[in-house]
């Protein structure tokens, strides 16, 4: 059996082949399906809650007559709680279990999504908006580190492109189906829509989940849960892979944040429900997830990643244009890149932590919703600046980052490789 994973121990060495444990569920197997259908639908309703105002951006502005940064802040506080609170949450998992967490996780969050239609003012909404993104911190690093523990190792990869695959139907399908009600019945009914949508998801998890078989439970305490996030954040590669995922995620922010409003209007004055139909385009990064396992089979991780990067780059570039054909199809290629990107860094946190999965997971979704948080807010007051190429600068500067991070960790990996070679042949010749 493998060692406990109490969240305490050392994280083992970047690149460590990670032993498979008895009883990890291989591809074709009918655990291995539930798992997936399960974590499918968890990650379908967790987005779909996380992002359930953001295709209603503009029409919040109307209602409650807010400016973009303010309407904003109605998802940025959703992501900013979530990211404050999954180290803490994902924590009780390593005591409580996997399973236990992540369906106390999803059911709070789908009963605060019934409340948070009848909010009366901006306050209310975000505070409301805010305990939901606390309670959803429970499922998102708790179900990487529940993969990474039930999966067979060769085939992880392939299984968080899956589950973030339910993350990207979640978030596109929370997006349409609220633009469509919206049009028809107002935000609020839209949003009460959308949390009714995220109770079905939420029993399908319950009724489908697999018990856990590699889980130990394992103590719950500041010094255990300090020793396993200093180890993680001691790891040079978690530390790149998590700043990749903060910069990837504030593209993303700023452009679902903002596009909304720039399609209201001139030149294109799409209605509310065509704005919510945009939203289709998370069908990309659905096949964009679920093939980002092939990708990196082919390319590698850098490789990978680059690809991301060239698709995000192209993709902003061409939103600039005055046609919707051709933002449309920047719009494509910017959520390619994004869940290409995110998928692979994900995966790689995921082998990369062969112990305190639950932190290392919780650290890079940290990371990860701070961007959203900052890309949301700074996308939409560069776009109250300096219009859409304001936002598109912004986010280019943050894409550019990510090519930095991957181009210095391929340097210093060739340093590394003729450092070795070096040491190898003054060992020969000495011996």
């Amino acid at each position: 059996m493998p060692p406990a994973d109490t969240g305490a121990s050392a994280v083992t060495r970047p690149g460590a082949a990670a032993s498979a444990p008895a009883g990890t569920l291989r591809p074709g197997e009918p655990g291995y399906r539930r798992a997936i259908a399960a974590l499918f639908a968890a990650g379908l309703a967790t987005f779909a809650l996380l992002y359930s105002t953001q295709a209603l951006l503009p029409a919040l502005s109307t209602g409650l007559s807010l400016s973009p940064a303010q309407a904003s802040l109605t998802v940025s506080a959703t992501t900013g709680a979530l990211a404050l609170a999954l180290l803490p949450v994902s924590a009780l998992s390593e005591k409580y279990g996997r399973t236990a967490v992540m369906t106390a996780s999803v059911f709070s969050a789908s009963a605060l999504a019934l409340a948070v239609p009848f909010a009366p003012d901006l306050t209310t909404l975000v505070v409301l908006r805010a305990a939901q993104g606390v309670a959803l911190a429970g499922l998102p690093a708790t179900a990487m580190a529940y993969l990474g523990e039930e999966i067979h190792p060769k085939a992880v990869a392939s299984a968080i492109g899956l589950y973030v695959a339910g993350n990207s139907i979640g978030g596109m399908s929370s997006r349409v189906l609220t633009g469509a009600v919206a049009q028809a019945f107002g935000w609020r009914a839209a949003l009460l829509a959308a949390g009714v949508m995220a109770v079905l998801c939420a029993t399908a998890f319950r009724l489908l989940v697999p018990a856990a078989r590699n889980f130990r439970p394992g103590p719950v305490s500041p010094a255990a849960l300090w020793h396993t996030v200093t180890g993680h954040l001691g790891t040079p590669l978690l530390r790149r892979l998590y700043l990749i995922g903060l910069l990837f995620m504030a593209v993303f922010g700023a452009v679902y944040n903002v596009l909304g409003y720039r399609l209201a209007a001139a030149p294109f004055g799409l209605s509310q429900t065509a704005i919510g139909l945009i939203f289709l385009v998370y069908l990309v990064g659905t096949g964009a997830s679920a093939a980002s396992g092939v990708l990196h089979g082919r390319l590698g991780r850098r490789g990978a990643l680059y690809v991301a990067v060239v698709l995000a780059a192209g993709g902003l570039l061409l939103t600039l244009a005055g046609s919707l054909v051709l933002v449309l199809s920047g719009l494509v290629l910017v959520t390619a890149g994004f869940f290409t990107g995110h998928s692979i860094a994900s995966g790689a946190v995921s082998r990369t932590a062969t112990t305190g999965r639950a932190q290392a997971s919780a650290l890079y979704l940290t990371a990860y919703y701070v961007g959203n948080s900052l890309g949301g807010t700074l996308g939409a007051s560069a776009f109250h600046s300096a219009g859409w190429t304001g936002t598109v600068a912004f986010c280019l500067a943050a894409v550019l980052g990510v090519a930095g991070v991957t181009l210095h960790a391929a340097r210093r990996a060739a340093a590394d490789r003729r450092f070795g070679a070096s040491v190898g042949r003054t060992t020969r010749r000495a011996a």
